[in-house]
């Protein structure tokens, strides 16, 4: 009898090994297939959330050139005095401002509050009550909890002023708000990293907020009517989203309230209003009245020197997570015929070694040219941010599997080693480039450093059938490196 249950258990584990073992093929099939694409195109987002003061615009990360470079992509628009609530995501975030500026707070896991409000604010707020007391709208004496709240400074980590150009590399995990505080919307562009290592969960993006009422931005089904098939994961949220109204209110909601006042040792009315029971507005919301918060004066460095540190905080909290590439002198490759270019990597902001992801800024004038290449050893995320340009990209089978006009607020995805050609049509052509990789490098096919530039005579000769002239025109008509002016022999084609 005993060999008998032993022969029968052997024979379960090893049918259940053969079907782990078939299902983590088809998985490992599947994943090797994703980028065995044979068509992309330029796209317009696919979801748009309209909020208090401003929208939510996302693409479809479901979409195969998505899934074969692993991210997801949102168009942030916050109108004047608008606020985007404190949120975070599961994966390592890198941000572009396309324009305007404004306030970025965010706050780092076990990190200080080193900004702190002085005593002397606390003496004007105590004029300011003094004042509205002689003219008759309170009276008596401060009391002791008004004192007590006098007394209290207000004290946070650090709010960084975000500009036009502002390229922020934001850790998985790590709150962030956004506030606009200046004359016109605030745009930015954000990429989402799926496929990085910090993110434990799925490939499924999740923006978890600590207030308001937010809808989902990644429930493209539900927003399309469509039936696609959906992704492991995506079947138990679809069903919460329908029951909820497609809200999802924020994280504090689902605790109860009874222990959450414990915890936080506050009052019950105070927990409904942190569970946003009331409140149904979405993700950006309206400021009403002053919006203040501790910052030092405008004529002092934005990047404070800091001293006295232990490691930790010199290594993480004090961590520089943004970098200016919209202005010409930070260019890194300028032509003044056909435009300048600039790259951002972990060399000039280390904290990218960290998040594993790069950007590239370029401006081509008219007509120039981006050198064709292909990224060695990432996924290129192309966003336009002005003018237009026409497009191809070709696959390892050598087919164009792009080949389009794309124009101001479109996306399109480069796989890695996939071999692109943009040229700038007359309007001009302003694009910044994601890259999965915090040292993305790239091989041009033409110019100064290409890599036909760097073969033999002989070599190129015989690869074309070429005589030994032709090769040299090859190799040497083309003296700029990434930026290239528009040819003659180019000029009078029509597309």
């Amino acid at each position: 009898m005993a060999k008998h249950l032993a022969l029968s258990f052997s024979l379960c584990l090893l049918v259940l090994f053969q079907g782990c073992l078939a299902i983590r093929q088809q998985c490992q099939s599947s994943q090797q297939n994703v980028c065995m694409l044979n068509q992309i195109q330029a796209r317009e987002p696919d979801n748009r959330i309209e909020t208090e003061a401003g929208r939510i615009e996302s693409w479809d990360y479901n979409q195969d050139d998505f899934q074969c470079a692993g991210v997801a992509v949102q168009r942030f628009t916050i109108e004047r005095n608008g606020l985007h609530l404190p949120s975070y995501t599961n994966t390592p975030r890198l941000v572009y401002v396309v324009q305007g500026r404004g306030h970025l707070g965010l706050v780092f896991p076990g990190c200080p509050e080193t900004f702190e409000e002085s005593e002397q604010s606390i003496e004007e707020q105590q004029q300011q009550q003094g004042h509205r007391q002689r003219h008759g709208r309170r009276q008596g004496k401060f009391g002791e909890q008004e004192q007590q709240e006098f007394e209290q400074l207000d004290r946070h980590q650090r709010v960084r002023v975000i500009k036009q150009g502002d390229v922020i590399a934001v850790p998985a995990g790590v709150t962030t708000w956004t506030h606009n505080d200046g004359d016109q919307s605030l745009v930015y562009v954000t990429l989402l990293d799926i496929s990085n290592n910090h993110n434990q969960l799925d490939q499924n993006p999740r923006r978890f907020y600590l207030a308001g009422n937010p809808q989902d931005e990644f429930n493209f089904n539900q927003q399309q009517g469509q039936s696609q098939q959906r992704r492991p994961g995506q079947q138990g949220r679809s069903m919460k989203h329908q029951q909820q109204g497609n809200n999802n209110n924020n994280i504090f909601s689902g605790f109860e309230a009874r222990l959450l006042a414990d915890a936080l040792n506050i009052d019950q009315q105070t927990v409904q209003q942190l569970q946003g029971q009331s409140d149904n507005r979405p993700q950006i919301i309206r400021v009403e009245g002053r919006f203040d918060f501790v910052e030092p004066p405008e004529s002092k460095s934005e990047e404070r020197q800091l001293q006295g540190h232990n490691g930790f905080e010199e290594v993480f909290c004090h961590m520089k997570i943004k970098q200016n590439i919209g202005n010409p002198s930070m260019a890194d490759v300028f032509s003044p015929q056909a435009g300048r270019i600039s790259t951002l990597n972990s060399f000039s902001l280390p904290i990218l070694r960290f998040l594993r992801l790069s950007a590239e800024r370029g401006f081509l004038y008219n007509n120039a040219i981006h050198s064709p290449h292909w990224n060695l050893n990432a996924h290129e995320i192309i966003y336009v941010i002005r003018g237009s340009a026409r497009v191809q990209v070709v696959n390892d089978s050598g087919e164009t599997i792009l080949d389009d006009q794309v124009r101001q607020g479109q996306l399109f995805i480069v796989p890695q080693n996939h071999a692109v050609l943009q040229k700038a049509m007359s309007d001009g052509y302003e694009y910044i480039a994601f890259k999965t990789d915090d040292n993305a490098m790239v091989n041009t096919l033409a110019g100064r450093t290409s890599v036909l530039r760097a073969l033999p005579d002989v070599v190129l000769a015989n690869a074309y059938q070429m005589d030994r002239e032709q090769a040299r025109n090859v190799k040497y008509n083309r003296q700029e490196t990434l930026a290239l002016s528009s040819s003659r022999s180019s000029q009078s084609q029509r597309y």
